[in-house]
């Protein structure tokens, strides 16, 4: 049985080893990639109008660009010039500067659907302005309230100060006299202040309104510009 089996494998050889001779090697460029066909082959007209070729990017076509192209001479891509230190940098800004607006594009846009979210009508736009003023009114009111109140507590300053006519004041009446008028001059400021930012809010919602009618008449967001600052007598406090 043994001697049957080597006879077997001895057979099996005689069959394929005349197959493995006769096959042909192959060659060594076979087996791997020409450096033309892995890396492309270059070709440009340099600036004296001749064409050159290479297998790799030629240096006397850097300011110019560069046809790259396979090995059966099909177009495989183009290379662009080299830029200069100043080229580059100027593109660097242009790239900069679109970048720039096409963010500032995308806030108008992202503002102007927000402010049609949160006002979805007149009526909803005008009790925020109604709002916003109230702050403003609350506190007017306390300055208007707190003049009446340094009004009352001068009159008895000014009724001891008519006993020294032609006379100097007391140091004590003088210092009362003068912080009254410090805290009255500092009130009516304050009142000033707050009818400007009354001028001020209304001429914001008034902005906002007529920004709001335009897109709530089918304006596209981020079509209308920049919003446009306040008109200091776009409205009357109310």
């Amino acid at each position: 049985m043994r001697k049957r089996g080597v006879w077997r494998i001895a057979k099996a050889w005689t069959l394929v080893l005349p197959l493995l001779c006769a096959a042909p090697a192959l060659p060594a460029s076979a087996a791997q990639p020409k450096a033309s066909e892995a890396g492309g082959i270059y070709t440009c007209i340099d600036d004296k109008g001749r064409r050159l070729t290479a297998d790799r990017p030629i240096p006397q076509c850097t300011d110019r660009e560069q046809r790259v192209l396979n090995s059966d001479g099909s177009l495989r891509a183009v290379r662009p010039p080299t830029l200069t230190a100043d080229e580059r940098a100027e593109q660097e800004a242009r790239e900069r500067k679109a970048a720039e607006a096409r963010a500032a594009q995308a806030d108008a846009v992202r503002r102007d659907r927000n402010l049609m979210l949160r006002y979805p009508n007149e009526a909803a736009h005008e009790r925020a302005r109604q709002a916003a003023l109230e702050t403003v009114r609350i506190a007017m009111r306390a300055s208007e309230q707190r003049l009446r109140d340094l009004a009352a507590e001068r009159k008895p300053l000014l009724d001891d100060a008519q006993f020294y006519v032609g006379k100097p004041l007391p140091a004590k009446l003088r210092q009362a006299l003068d912080a009254n008028d410090a805290a009255t001059d500092a009130q009516r400021n304050a009142v000033a202040n707050q009818e400007a930012e009354l001028v001020r809010i209304n001429g914001l919602y008034d902005a906002e309104l007529e920004r709001l009618r335009r897109l709530w008449a089918g304006a596209q967001p981020g079509s209308l510009g920049p919003l446009p600052a306040p008109r200091a007598a776009a409205h009357s406090p109310r």
